[in-house]
């Protein structure tokens, strides 16, 4: 099995050539630095199940009345209650411009990209 062969400057740099005060080589980044046209959509935060225990109490009134949904309305109503004010919540919480954590978004971030898009080349 051959070695690796690596440019002339790393087996120089590594034998210690560069340490008498000459000047290191210059890395060249192979692509130009500029941002890309867009980001990965992730998750930003993760979801965390909502009115759990409305539902639990909402089974248990079912399975105790074989599943009659009349003596259950109280119990019922009091979990589409909650899930409306959690969607209002969540509605709420994707107005806002920043996170919690005080970033955008990632649909905020292509939106802005997509409006200033980056200058690849110059005239």
């Amino acid at each position: 099995m051959a070695a690796p062969a690596y440019p002339a400057w790393v087996t120089r740099w590594v034998s210690g050539q560069w340490r008498n005060k000459k000047r290191p080589p210059t890395l060249r980044p192979p692509r130009t630095l500029a941002l890309a046209d867009k980001v990965a959509n992730r998750r930003e935060q993760s979801t965390d199940a909502t009115c759990i225990t409305e539902m639990s109490v909402m089974m248990a009134c079912w399975k105790q009345n074989d599943f009659n949904d009349t003596p259950c309305a109280e119990e019922i109503r009091m979990f589409y209650d909650c899930v409306a004010k959690a969607e209002k919540e969540h509605r709420n919480e994707n107005e806002d411009t920043l996170s919690p954590r005080g970033d955008l978004p990632s649909s905020k971030v292509n939106k802005l990209l997509k409006r200033f898009p980056q200058i690849t080349r110059y005239v």
